[in-house]
Order: structure tokens, then sequence, then C-alpha cells
């Protein structure tokens, strides 16, 4: 009588993976590699390609595993070669005197402090109620059901008020354009 001494606790056809896996994780990833002329792409692409194959195995439809294997990751290896030719990526980073600054220009900076101004100013001019409900919303981030409870008000109210409060900061904020201005003339009228 024999006796199957390679891993009983598997199924054949897990058991027939694990050993394709094995056997062919080294040389695959290497033929990759001569393929697309870098290992870390080679490694991505033969991972690619075991997932491929695996669930033909598991339904036992591959006859030639290994000659699937190696199918499957040349056209994924291909695959990716002609993206590269479509959309290719530079070799190497940029020089920083070409990256963007991240800090905001000036024109940019005296820009957004007239943005908040005009912004505070038209929230000073929402009625009593709406500016309560919308800064309680907005800075606080409390709920409708919160501020109700906060303000002794009914849900309803509040769900008014804030529809209300952002129907007249728009309509306020869309009639007064910001008008470019220099920066001198900011220093000039501080």
């Amino acid at each position: 009588m024999l006796q199957n001494t390679s891993m009983p606790d598997q199924p054949p056809s897990s058991r027939d993976f694990t050993s394709l896996y094995r056997n062919t994780v080294a040389p695959l990833r290497r033929h990759l590699a001569r393929i697309l002329g870098n290992p870390n792409e080679a490694q991505d692409v033969a991972h690619d390609a075991y997932l491929k194959v695996y669930p033909v195995m598991e339904k036992h439809e591959a006859e030639k595993p290994e000659a699937l294997l190696y199918t499957t990751a040349r056209r994924l290896a291909f695959n990716r070669l002609k993206r590269r030719r479509i959309a290719p990526f530079a070799p190497e980073p940029p020089s920083d005197d070409l990256n963007a600054s991240p800090q905001p220009g000036v024109v940019q900076q005296v820009m957004a402090r007239q943005e908040l101004q005009q912004l505070e100013a038209a929230i000073a001019q929402l009625p009593e109620g709406c500016r309560a409900v919308l800064l309680l919303r907005k800075i606080e981030l409390l709920s409708h059901q919160e501020i109700a409870d906060r303000l002794g008000i009914a849900v309803s109210t509040v769900e008014k008020q804030h529809a209300r409060a952002l129907r007249l900061l728009r309509t306020a904020l869309t009639q007064r354009p910001i008008a470019p201005t220099s920066p001198r003339s900011e220093e000039a009228h501080p």
C-alpha cells in the first residue's frame, strides 16, 4: 500500500499550486527581470501572474500549469512594456529648482486675506439665528440635533436656519467679487 507523504492537510490543487510556486518563483522573476529590466517590476508581474493562474489550477483546468504561468507572466510583462511606451515616466525625479514652491505666492496670500475678510463681513451681516446655527455647524461641527439641543429650538428650525444662512452667504459673496489689488496697496492700507 502506498502512502501519500506530501502535505495531507491540503487539497491536491493547493499542493499542486504550492509546488508550482516553489519550483518557479525564482526563475520566473529572473525571466521577467530580463524582459522588463527591473527586478521590482518583475516581482510585481510575477505576483500578478500567480494570481491569474491560481483559479485555473484550482479548477483543474490547466494541463501544463508551468507553461500557463510563463505565458501569462510574459503577456503581463509585455502589456506593462506597452503602457510604459504610451505613458513613459521620467527615469529620474526632476531637480529641486524645477519643483513648485509649497508656499503660496504674495498674490495668493493677498487674495486669500481678502476672501477671508469678505466671508467674515458676510457672516457678520447674517441674522443672529442664522449666524449662530452656521457657526455651530461649520466651526464647532455640531449635528443639527446637537445645535437644536444647545439653542433650545426644533431640529427643523436648525435645518431651515442653516439652509437660509448658506443661501444668504452665497448671495452676499457672489454680489461682491474680489477686487484684485497689488501687494503695495495692501501695505498702504493696513
